[in-house]
């Protein structure tokens, strides 16, 4: 009898119960950066990135803040403020275009690149109706990552910065065009709102945005009758949400916006593009069948402006006259009340600074917060913003792929 070999068999289940390395996540270590906040250099802007009590933050975090001398100057800042926070107060631009990040509001001139060290963060406005490829391409040479406050979302991804300063331009709209209405030559000296016994001053307000809202609130508060136009008819429900009130609201359809401009006394533009630039709504022969004394408004212009006779002016020339109507087109119209203004900028910049800090730098940061990485749109000097680079002619590439590789 031939005998049969006996074999072991181990439990399946054994096989993987040999002692395993622990895995831990390496935490980001903290890093303590140098901020440079610059003067602005672009005509008439007046507000600045960050206030002293920000200021006083990051200080205490332990960063080191250089401050050119009269920066808050223009919003009634002075330099012992900023001192007194712990700043460093710079006699010149040179050294605070060599720290680790700059703040600006407005985006750099071509001589500031050229100050830059290289392989820095920028944080600033991006008004592209203003840029040229050049810009993009100096601040390629640099690498640079930049950052737009106009792209930069929240956790509810909403534009915080640009909510806050909407906010700031749609009252602010509002008060000057009551300006210019009563102005004797621009306006024929008529007062915003209404009397009894009188027709009541009419606002058309293209846009149902943040700019459109409190543009609409304000106008009302002052006795006006107001007609919004917008694409979207959510947005045009929500606004009636928010207000608590029934307005006439339309569709923006050509016919239905010359009808209204024909008889408005003002005109706001106030639609904010999905991306690139401001559709033109109103066409010049609309605006040649206005009202002599209407003021138009176009808060839209530092995208491109919504009314095809829009131009940009700035706070010291504001306005020209077209075809009998007053067009008010500076694109920074929140640095108008400029301290209002770099309050809210900067109340929502300091904590995104103090974020890079504790993350250990902005690459990591990028890597975990994709409101902030939404706000990139040159990834060490690589375009990662699609309109930019189509529109600019620039290569592009995929963030997350950028900052996959260079980790």
């Amino acid at each position: 009898m031939q005998e049969q070999n006996e074999y072991y068999v181990y439990p399946s289940h054994s096989v993987g119960l040999m002692p395993q390395e622990e895995r831990l996540e390496i935490p980001n270590q903290a890093c303590k950066l140098t901020l440079g906040i610059p003067c602005e250099t672009t005509l008439l802007e007046n507000r600045v990135s960050l206030v002293p009590d920000a200021v006083a933050l990051l200080v205490n975090a332990g960063h080191r803040v250089l401050v050119e001398t009269k920066s808050g100057m223009a919003a009634h800042y002075s330099d012992n403020e900023f001192s007194e926070a712990g700043a460093e107060i710079v006699k010149d631009s040179s050294p605070v275009f060599q720290c680790d990040v700059i703040i600006k509001v407005s985006p750099p001139t071509g001589e500031e690149i050229e100050m830059m060290r290289g392989k820095q963060v920028l944080l600033s406005s991006l008004n592209l109706a203003s840029l040229n490829d050049s810009h993009f391409r100096k601040l390629s040479s640099k690498r640079i990552t930049a950052l737009a406050y106009e792209y930069v979302k929240d956790k509810e991804s909403n534009y915080p910065v640009i909510r806050a300063m909407s906010e700031i331009a749609g009252n602010t709209s509002i008060l000057i065009a009551a300006e210019y209405l009563s102005h004797p030559g621009y306006g024929r000296g008529l007062m915003f709102g209404g009397l009894s016994g009188i027709s009541p001053t009419e606002v058309v307000i293209l846009g149902a945005g943040t700019v459109g809202e409190f543009a609409t609130r304000a106008a009302m508060g002052m006795g006006a009758l107001v007609k919004v136009f917008d694409s979207s008819v959510y947005r045009l429900r929500r606004l009636q949400n928010n207000l608590g009130a029934r307005i006439f609201t339309s569709i923006l359809q050509p016919k239905s916006i010359l009808d209204a401009l024909r008889t408005a006394d003002v005109a706001i533009g106030a639609i904010r593009p999905q991306g690139g630039l401001s559709p033109v709504c109103v066409t010049e022969a609309m605006v040649q069948q206005m009202k002599g004394g209407a003021i138009i408004i176009d808060v839209s212009i530092d995208q491109g402006g919504c009314f095809e006779t829009s131009e940009i002016t700035n706070h010291k020339n504001p306005v020209f006259e077209k075809y009998g109507v007053t067009h008010y087109c500076v694109p920074n119209i929140a640095s108008r009340v400029p301290r209002t203004a770099s309050r809210a900028l900067s109340n929502l910049l300091a904590p995104i600074l103090l974020k890079i800090g504790e993350e250990g730098g902005i690459n990591n940061i990028l890597r975990t917060d994709i409101g902030v990485r939404n706000g990139v749109y040159l990834y060490n000097g690589i375009s990662t913003n699609r309109y930019i680079s189509e529109y600019f002619h620039l290569p592009h590439k995929d963030i997350d792929l950028l900052i996959a590789a260079f980790h």
